[in-house]
């Protein structure tokens, strides 16, 4: 996806890890909400509250769900849920990795 329509952002940016992960929140006018966002190159822990889809657009990441053992290469082009109340551990080796999150209904 590559455009939203019918939406609205919030403009002050979510920054985390020392501006090394920005996203900007977009509101669906059917109440849906998104994050659209950069990760820099390092390692970070992220928790949910409620379920998420991450879908990577741009750059490559790899992924620990919370409760796992198991590392997962994801590519532009590919995506990834993560269970409500839960977490997971992204590292990005090197470029920049663009991503959608979509909140999903718990």
């Amino acid at each position: 996806m590559t455009s939203f329509a019918n939406v609205t952002v919030d403009a002050k940016a979510n920054v985390y890890f020392d501006g090394k992960v920005v996203s900007h929140t977009v509101h669906g006018a059917d109440g849906s909400k998104k994050t659209l966002g950069l990760i820099y190159p390092g390692t970070y822990h992220f928790g949910t509250a409620a379920p998420e889809l991450m879908e990577i657009i741009a750059g490559d990441c790899k992924v620990r769900l919370d409760g796992t053992s198991e590392t997962s290469a994801i590519e532009a082009g590919s995506s990834f849920e993560v269970g409500g109340n839960s977490g997971f551990t992204i590292t990005v080796e090197e470029g920049i990795c663009e991503y959608i999150c979509s909140f999903l209904p718990a």
